[in-house]
């Protein structure tokens, strides 16, 4: 059991709670205020919310002795990110009815609505329910949404994969109801032993956990940026079971040594359903009761692993699960940004990934990308997938439905943006940060874009556009857009300036390390000036960025 004397605020929180709903209800109620209580606002992330406000307006309303503009981050709980044509539809006119009307698709596979009113949020909790999607542990310290290979092209075995998300996201939901009580207006339960929780306890968990599946060669989730990932091993055509890895996770703070990114490691091979099944739950559990409670920048589960071993806790899991590891089985990594344009899977279905800048779905310039998926979504004739690289797959469409499909991307300039787009716009991702991040110290969604159109021309000047390298950027250390598993990552350090990061692999197999500190736009883009000429001057056929970074010694790995 964990030896946490001095407990973090947090954990008394959800220990008083009464299982989620503090005083939710009467947070909602008060009408003075856009924001609800304190201890409300921890509780609120276990029901897939946020409270944040818009920056860009706190000096202004600070002038004007106004309280801060308000407002709430609804993220959905999607396992391997699928809705059905007739949730599109909705999903479209919640945000239009909600929010700020932008579709949000994160690096979790799932979407989330910004600028929700306080009157907003419970409106929108239910009229998602009607389409039966919920925001059930979307955010908190539990389980979050569980990701996997998203693209069906991949293998014959991706719906038996995308299968043991949805029971993985089952096994790991919290049982208490108080979703349904404070949003969704349901009775109380009048026996509450039905809400005990043999998993959570009272406690939850120490901080957020995440489990993603892979499914080689494709590692298109980060499988070892997760608490948990899985990794899909298949045998004549079969999938027999999972290497298990634990223990990764990329966020970290500024000045604390303490904190680092790390990428999981491998315990091993687990086969079948019930075990894998087992062991996922059991590392849940190792983590509940031997996690950081005292301090919460050391508390993933990363810390855990290292604080006791990985011998050591994988022997905990293994006693708890009854049966013991087999070795891993090999694999291979090759690939990981997203199969953009059509594609057909095994079955002769039509798939057509989208490219979405930042997860950003709305109508700008020449692409009408919201209206063209809701026309998609009118048809019935397609599915939607998201994309753990922030896009969205027009998917299962009949050979007989695709020059339908076809039609409306062409009439709203969406193949058209998609086909145009470089390599390395393409690979890039960004998390929100400004104007609606609490914790943004620079902007990333809002800036990388630029950014991109200035290193595609250093690019072009240096002849090598035609290159993948995978650029992301974070405005905080945090690590929601994984730069520190990019070949060239910039972490925020004040608005304007980044942390530069070097030398991650191509494949997701190798973080980056800290380079340059605090560049302004100018530096950077003069050392990355000075960095592709050199790369594509001297290096070796079919070395990646990343690989050379590490073999000219720009950065130790």
């Amino acid at each position: 059991m964990s030896t946490n004397k001095n407990l973090s605020p947090v954990e008394k929180i959800k220990t008083e709670s009464n299982a989620l709903r503090g005083t939710l209800k009467e947070s909602l109620h008060d009408e003075v205020t856009g924001a609800i209580r304190e201890n409300d606002q921890a509780l609120i992330k276990f029901h897939g919310m946020y409270q944040q406000d818009d920056r860009d307006r706190r000096e202004e309303r600070s002038a004007k002795k106004l309280e801060w503009l308000y407002s709430y981050m609804v993220r959905l709980r999607l396992p391997g990110g699928f809705l059905t044509p007739e949730q599109w539809v909705g999903l479209h006119h919640i945000a239009g009815d909600h929010s700020t009307g932008v579709i949000k698709i994160t690096t979790r596979q799932t979407v989330q609505l910004h600028g929700i009113l306080k009157s907003h949020v419970k409106p929108t909790l239910q009229a998602f329910n009607t389409i039966h999607l919920d925001a059930i542990a979307a955010c908190g310290d539990v389980n979050r949404n569980v990701i996997c290979g998203a693209h069906p092209k991949q293998s014959a075995i991706h719906e038996e994969v995308f299968q043991y998300a949805g029971k993985l996201s089952q096994l790991a939901l919290p049982k208490t109801k108080a979703y349904y009580e404070v949003w969704l207006d349901e009775k109380p339960l009048t026996d509450k032993k039905q809400e005990e929780d043999p998993l959570y306890q009272d406690r939850y968990l120490p901080r957020k956990f995440k489990i993603a599946i892979a499914i080689p060669p494709h590692n298109d989730v980060d499988v070892f940026a997760n608490d948990l990932g899985l990794i899909a091993i298949v045998e004549n055509g079969k999938l027999i079971g999972f290497n298990v890895a634990v223990g990764g996770g990329l966020g970290t703070t500024h000045g604390n040594a303490s904190t680092y990114p790390r990428l999981g490691t491998i315990l091993g091979f687990v086969r079948g359903e019930e075990n894998t099944l087992k062991a996922a739950y059991e590392v849940i559990t190792v983590q509940r009761d031997n996690g950081n409670r005292s301090d919460r920048k050391l508390s993933r589960l990363k810390y855990t692993v290292d604080k006791m071993g990985v011998e050591a806790f994988k022997a905990e899991v293994e006693k708890r699960c009854g049966f013991k590891f087999e070795e891993a089985k090999p694999y291979t990594f090759t690939h990981r940004p997203d199969y953009y344009g059509w594609h057909q899977n095994h079955e002769g279905k039509w798939y057509y990934t989208v490219f979405v800048e930042n997860g950003r779905i709305l109508d700008e310039g020449k692409a009408a990308l919201k209206t063209a998926l809701l026309e998609v979504a009118k048809t019935g004739k397609a599915n939607f997938r998201f994309t753990c690289n922030q896009n969205v797959i027009i998917s299962d469409i009949e050979p007989k439905d695709k020059q339908a499909v076809e039609d409306i991307l062409q009439q709203f300039g969406i193949i058209a943006h998609t086909d145009e787009a470089g390599p390395i716009r393409k690979s890039a991702i960004a998390c929100v940060a400004f104007n609606t991040c609490p914790l943004a110290l620079a902007e990333a969604q809002r800036y990388l874009p630029r950014l991109i159109d200035k290193i595609e021309v250093l690019m072009d000047k240096h002849q090598i556009s035609d290159d993948e390298i995978s650029v992301r950027m974070t405005g905080c250390p945090n690590g929601c857009g994984r730069p520190y598993a990019a070949e060239i990552g910039f972490v925020g350090t004040a608005y304007g300036q980044y942390n530069m990061h070097l030398g991650g692999d191509r494949d997701g197999m190798r973080l980056n390390k800290k380079y340059k500190e605090s560049l302004d736009e100018p530096a950077i883009l003069q050392e990355l000036d000075n960095l592709l000429g050199i790369y594509s001057k001297k290096r070796k056929q079919g070395e990646t960025f990343g690989d050379f970074a590490v073999r000219e010694q720009w950065v130790t790995i």
